[in-house]
């Protein structure tokens, strides 16, 4: 075969290999989201795809499938299988492998005005008791939390008024009292307060949404000094 030939055949044989690599390619990445392997929830999207990210203050939070014109009740990890930690003060924080947080879609830097900084955007995208009470009593056996359920609050890890996912499994769970709690008294949750000033901050300029977000999924007691925000 001449030169020129065997030039011309190699080339169309490099364009045919380089078709086949292209189209394996995109037959793997065109898989739809499925079941969340932590938490048995159906997830839409890219929120399967995000479940094994980590959480923490440099690495990414899974995104939740967002608000909900009807909420189902969502399924949580088996029983047994969570386990709470604590600080050195004796406060409760999540298993980050059961509950590492998940972000609301609808929440971006570029709709901050319309979402989390409005008045009465949280209230308006709350998931009902009667979804959230159930899903608590099932997260209770998740994490072996035996105290009363009365006393203990079904946390948004990463708060609604930050961005969080309104009922995404990875973002809820049983959180015990925090120390000095009075039995009977219902939740007693400083987190609440952090939360509020971290909003303020996103609010304002002084802190990014993201970065807000993975300090308080990482740990809330920590969460303003790491952004060099006043406790």
């Amino acid at each position: 075969m001449p030169i020129s030939a065997r030039s011309h055949s190699a080339r169309w044989a490099a364009v045919a290999a380089a078709t086949v690599l292209a189209t394996t390619v995109a037959g793997c990445s065109s898989g739809k989201g499925g079941a969340d392997p932590k938490s048995g929830a159906s997830s839409p999207g890219s929120a399967s795809a995000s479940a094994s990210a980590p959480s923490g203050p440099s690495g990414s939070i899974p995104v939740g499938p967002g608000p909900q014109s009807a909420y189902t009740v969502q399924q949580q990890p088996a029983p047994g299988s969570c386990h709470v930690h604590y600080t050195a003060d004796k406060q409760p924080l999540p298993d980050p492998k059961c509950t590492p947080g998940a972000t609301n879609p609808k929440v971006t830097p570029q709709t901050l005005k319309t979402t989390i900084c409005q008045s009465g955007y949280t209230k308006g995208i709350r998931p009902p008791v009667s979804i959230t009470g159930r899903e608590k009593t099932a997260n209770a056996k998740s994490y072996g939390y035996t105290g009363p359920l009365h006393d203990a609050e079904y946390d948004h890890l990463i708060s609604l008024q930050l961005g969080g996912d309104p009922n995404d499994p990875r973002n809820l769970w049983v959180e015990p009292p925090s120390p000095g709690h009075k039995p009977g008294a219902g939740p007693n949750n400083p987190k609440d307060g952090v939360e509020n000033k971290l909003k303020a901050a996103i609010c304002s300029g002084k802190t990014d949404l993201a970065k807000a977000q993975q300090a308080i999924a990482h740990d809330w007691t920590t969460a303003l000094s790491s952004l060099g925000l006043k406790e």
